[in-house]
């Protein structure tokens, strides 16, 4: 028995090798299409300050890409997309802005929040890719030091462009119900204070709403990285 598992033991490594390439190719070709779709949308990128040439870009992403609802940017991250808003939470989950099966999936807003920021919580969902991609650089806020230093992020709309104020990182679980309620509580900015990981006051009033950007972590079971941000219009 011994003899037969010697010399079946390079054929099960030869094996064990094809299948590791097999799969390093697999996970880079999700990488690689992932990459292309986003240099196809970076031609509409919204261009800051005039605030006609933002319309048009969003505008124009949401004539090739009817769901489109708008674009995120966080500076010194790799958050730089469009999101949509689709009437349920899985189309968009593991399919590109032409509807095809992607692993990256896209940004998307949570089906039950109005796509014009107007509800008290809008929650922007995206995976936590290995490569940085999509909100994989949401991560970077867990560092003390960036937190403090990199306050804002942007939310460009058709007709609108919105400031987000960081004001909360979290480590949460998935179905946590004040940060997942769309309706905030009355003990909301109370839980955001003692469970937050950073935290700094935003003078957050019962009329300012909030956005929420969401992904995987994996400190534990079903955990979820989230980035709060008071809303300001301009």
């Amino acid at each position: 028995m011994k003899k037969i598992a010697f010399r079946l033991l390079p054929f099960l490594l030869a094996a064990l090798a094809l299948y590791s390439g097999y799969r390093a190719w697999d996970i880079g070709k999700d990488y690689r299409a992932e990459a292309e779709m986003h240099g196809l949308v970076m031609d509409y990128k919204p261009q800051p300050p005039t605030a006609e040439s933002v319309n048009r870009s969003v505008i124009g992403l949401q004539e090739k890409y009817p769901d489109v609802a708008g674009w995120l940017t966080v500076p010194n991250t790799n958050i730089d997309y469009p999101f949509v808003w689709y009437k349920d939470n899985d189309h968009y989950l593991r399919r590109d802005l032409n509807g095809v099966y992607a692993t990256a999936g896209t940004l998307f807003i949570d089906y039950r929040c109005e796509d014009d920021f107007t509800s008290q919580n809008t929650i922007i969902y995206g995976h936590h890719m290995k490569n940085g991609s999509m909100f994989g650089t949401l991560k970077a806020f867990a560092d003390e030091d960036f937190f403090a230093a990199n306050t804002c992020g942007t939310i460009y709309l058709p007709r609108e462009t919105l400031t987000l104020e960081f004001f909360a990182y979290m480590i949460v679980k998935s179905t946590d119900r004040e940060i997942y309620s769309i309706v905030l509580s009355d003990s909301y900015l109370g839980y955001v204070k003692q469970n937050a990981r950073h935290y700094r006051e935003a003078g957050l009033t019962d009329g300012d709403r909030i956005v929420t950007l969401s992904t995987c972590s994996y400190e534990f079971n079903n955990a979820r990285i989230v980035l709060l941000a008071k809303v300001i219009r301009s």
